[in-house]
């Protein structure tokens, strides 16, 4: 583990494949976006000898820049896998991304990881949503470790984020939240900031010193030791609390010099059950050399102190079919129990399919059971098939290299998996399982797409199907009532990623176009209508009359039809034709083309003839009653409303329900919801909540969730519809 007084191994470089999960480390990287996450992975790999000084893989290709959609981003948009190996264990480094858009590829991550790395920039601190991912790790008691970058930024202060992160992180034990090194500064500049060269090991008490552009360790100077004194005995206090030893404190009180091969031991148990998180420094290497500040550290404490993945329990299984199985363990010999953590496609060979094996062995060419976990809701097709592994590989950049198996533990990229999707289980055929799912946010911000043109048209059902294959956090929808393709995405990033990847994998443009809401139109009052469709000019004649008597009803009572002629006005087998013509005549609508509901009709009277009366006709004059019933009473416009749920932390509970009543909403009630948080629920128009996902987003500074259901249709204020009947009747609105 980092702070080890011996020289750092020379058994380094790209990971191999492993045949133990005593071999393999698996470390997600968290932060938010500008932290510096991808970076790290770049000079973590550089420092093991995966990449070369140019950070280039050594069979060509670059590392991380790989993805030409996050290029024109600026930024990461899915999760990466870069596997590395240091003093023979294979590390498969999972980088995130940091913006809240595409938080399924972190939560698919943390699905991933056994142990997790919190990247935070000594110039811009910790942001509300990182120590929200950190309180959910800490729920699950998964390892973590804090490393402090961006240590050359002008205003970056380590001492200071140290604190930021012992108060934010440490809950009610900020002393679980201890550095393991503190930087060495240099002389100060003209700008007066002194640049970081090199770290000082508090428990070996020992230099290591990178302004050569490689690690030197060597002994403290004279006025070095002081700088360590205060912060290397709280450490060493740190460490003892959580200590198995009981008597280890009363020795160390006693004035006893502990053994630091004893506080490392003690330090590596307490990081590995995630009941101490140590805080390091990590800095690339400003000339391009291959050791970047704070980086062999890192990987001696990933080595050393994180868990490997038979110390952590296997996600629950369950058949296919929802009966329980055994729980499983990280057994290369056990049952076969993998996962698809990421579904991607590449233009040369198909989709991938990024899976962790947390039981048994995978082996190319191999036929496996793949089970789904039933997301028709967002789009999904079912898929609980079997299927043949393609070739198994090891991701790292553009390149992928082959792999002969993969063990429990350990992950790795499966080819030509057609049907599986992320999230999936893939198992043996003759004993299929299903491992319970991960949690996965609800897309909340809907966008509505056309094809751009005929030939897009033809494609786009492909694209979108793929699109949501491997994406769980996107929703498609066939919106009976608008007819709308509607994607349903975390922000407007995620759209912008969306339609991008339709364009330049796909080969599908599309038109994003404004959302409509499932309007509904009832009737506001008691109305009467008179049917009357005669056409007797030359051929066989049309003869059809109804009146009829329509009447409000309460809501989501629909549409009812009653009888009451009397006399046979309206012969019997032309009743249903009335009838029919009602319903449809209510399906296009009465005042502003949208379905009529809520409402009683009541055929009272009519008139036919022996020769000319027909079911069309009777379904053409029961279209005109209700018409007219229509153009003589007050037709509302129903709007849906929908129940929401707001989780925020309680300083932002006035803003956000004040925010809700703006919107027309009715706030219902409020509660605790753990310390700190509150749960806010309200009722609010559709209407007025389409972009509510952003606006959340940015009045509670990215720590705010919401959910949100259907609840029913009300009327909407007169001002509002008859707003909406002027904007539809506009030609240029197209309705």
């Amino acid at each position: 583990m980092g702070d080890k007084t011996s020289t750092h191994p020379g058994a380094a470089g790209r990971a191999a494949a492993v045949d133990h999960p005593s071999s393999v480390r698996n470390v997600v990287l968290v932060g938010h976006s500008g932290s510096g996450k991808t970076t790290l992975v770049e000079a973590l790999a550089l420092a093991s000898g995966a990449v070369n000084r140019a950070g280039r893989v050594e069979d060509g290709g670059c590392l991380s820049d790989y993805d030409e959609i996050e290029h024109r981003q600026q930024r990461s948009v899915q999760l990466s896998l870069v596997p590395v190996e240091w003093d023979g264990i294979k590390i498969n480094l999972l980088d995130t991304p940091g913006y809240a858009d595409f938080v399924g590829e972190l939560r698919a991550g943390l699905r991933a990881a056994d142990a997790a790395l919190f990247v935070v920039s000594a110039a811009d601190g910790v942001d509300g949503a990182t120590q929200m991912v950190w309180d959910e790790c800490a729920a699950v008691g998964m390892p973590r470790a804090i490393v402090i970058t961006h240590l050359e930024a002008a205003r970056a202060d380590f001492d200071g984020m140290t604190e930021t992160c012992r108060s934010a992180f440490g809950g009610e034990d900020p002393d679980a939240v201890l550095p393991l090194y503190l930087p060495l500064y240099g002389e100060a500049g003209a700008d007066g900031h002194a640049p970081v060269h090199g770290l000082i090991g508090l428990l070996s008490q020992r230099v290591y010193d990178y302004s050569g552009g490689a690690r030197k360790e060597r002994d403290p100077e004279s006025g070095e030791l002081p700088l360590i004194e205060e912060a290397r005995n709280r450490l060493i206090e740190g460490i003892i609390a959580e200590s198995e030893d009981e008597s280890l404190m009363d020795r160390y009180l006693g004035g006893e010099d502990i053994d630091i091969k004893t506080l490392i031991g003690d330090l590596e148990t307490a990081v590995a059950r995630g009941s101490f998180h140590p805080v390091l420094a990590a800095a690339p290497a400003a000339d391009g050399s291959k050791e970047g500040l704070g980086t062999i550290e890192l990987l001696e404490l990933i080595t050393g102190g994180f868990p490997a993945p038979a110390e952590r329990e296997v996600p629950p299984v369950t058949t296919p079919d929802g009966k329980p199985r055994p729980a499983l363990t990280c057994d290369p010999a056990g049952p076969l129990a993998a996962e698809v953590v990421k579904t991607s496609s590449d233009p040369y060979v198909g989709r991938l399919s990024l899976v962790r094996v947390f039981s048994g062995t995978l082996h190319p060419d191999e036929t496996v059971h793949v089970s789904g976990h039933g997301l028709a809701d967002r789009g999904h097709e079912d898929h609980d098939v079997d299927e043949r592994i393609g070739a198994l590989s090891a991701p790292f950049g553009k390149q992928q290299r082959t792999v002969t198996k993969v063990v429990a533990g350990d992950l790795a990229c499966v080819a030509k998996l057609s049907r599986a999707e992320t999230g999936d289980t893939l198992s043996a055929k003759d004993a299929p399982l299903l491992m319970a799912p991960w949690d996965m946010p609800d897309p909340l911000l809907p966008v509505a797409i056309q094809a751009h043109s005929k030939a897009d048209e033809d494609k786009l059902s492909q694209g979108l199907a793929r699109l949501v294959a491997e994406d769980p956090t996107m929703r498609l929808e066939q919106n009976p009532d608008t007819h709308q393709v509607v994607l349903w995405c975390l922000g407007e990033a995620h759209v912008d990623v969306a339609l991008e990847r339709l364009r330049a994998r796909y080969g599908v443009q599309v038109d994003a176009v404004p959302h409509k809401v499932s309007l509904r139109e009832t009737f506001g009052a008691k109305a009467a209508g008179r049917g009357r469709h005669v056409k007797q000019s030359g051929g066989h004649g049309q003869y059809a009359i109804c009146e009829i008597e329509v009447e409000p009803l309460p809501g989501g009572s629909g549409i009812e039809f009653v009888d009451k002629v009397v006399g046979g006005a309206v012969p019997r087998q032309f009743i249903p034709s009335v009838e029919k013509g009602v319903r449809a005549q209510a399906a296009r609508g009465v005042a502003a083309g949208y379905p009529l509901v809520d409402i009683r009709v009541t055929l009272l009277d009519g008139k036919a003839h022996s020769v000319d009366s027909s079911d069309a006709a009777f379904q053409t004059a029961g279209a005109l009653a209700l018409r007219e019933a229509a153009a003589d009473a007050r037709i509302d416009l129903l709007e849906p409303v929908a129940e929401v749920t707001v989780l925020i932390p309680d300083d932002f509970v006035g803003p956000v329900m004040s925010d809700l009543s703006g919107r027309r909403g009715r706030v219902v009630g409020t509660e605790q919801s753990g310390a700190g948080r509150t749960l806010v629920r309200a009722e609010v128009p559709e209407i007025e909540i389409g972009r509510y996902a952003v606006d959340l987003r940015s009045l509670s500074h990215g720590t705010g969730r919401f959910h949100r259901s259907y609840a029913r249709h009300e009327p909407m204020p007169p001002q509002l519809a008859t707003k909406i009947r002027e904007d539809r009747e506009k030609p240029e609105n197209g309705g």
